[in-house]
């Protein structure tokens, strides 16, 4: 009598495997964390050989100067935030997944307001690229990737 598996054989043999989605996603996490740093010391020692890197965004220098001592703390919480996430997702815990989706919304709706309010439209290319990752971590084959016995 053989007994048979509720899985095909590739998705057993597949559950340890992280998947490319996955990996990519780590990484564009952790790119995200690298960058809230490089700005955040950029905004903390002006004048320290970091300023030249606000040639590629005027507006968000002048937006973060005035916002004060704020904005670093800002940028260091964006940074904590998506270098948890980096881990979460590479560890495949399901606070990382969750985090994740919380991050890409509300990015999507800054993209969202910022086209809107300010009238940057070249903030709507982050709309579908956020939409598209968020249907990605919903979709069923990648959240049944994730563990569901941690506790937060």
């Amino acid at each position: 009598m053989q007994i048979r598996s509720a899985q095909p054989v590739h998705e057993v043999q597949n559950e340890h495997h992280l998947p490319l989605g996955i990996i990519l996603l780590s990484v564009f996490f952790a790119l995200g964390a690298l960058i809230a740093c490089v700005t955040a010391l950029a905004l903390a020692f002006p004048g320290e050989g970091l300023d030249s890197l606000w040639r590629l965004n005027p507006h968000a220098h002048a937006s973060f100067l005035a916002m004060g001592q704020w904005a670093i703390a800002l940028m260091c919480a964006v940074a904590a935030a998506c270098a948890t996430s980096a881990v979460g997702l590479w560890i495949r815990a399901s606070w990382g997944h969750r985090l994740a989706l919380v991050l890409l919304a509300v990015n999507l709706v800054a993209d969202t307001a910022n086209s809107f309010v300010r009238g940057d439209l070249r903030t709507l290319i982050g709309i579908p690229i956020a939409g598209a990752l968020i249907a990605y971590l919903l979709s069923r084959r990648v959240r049944r990737r994730f563990k569901r016995t941690d506790l937060i």
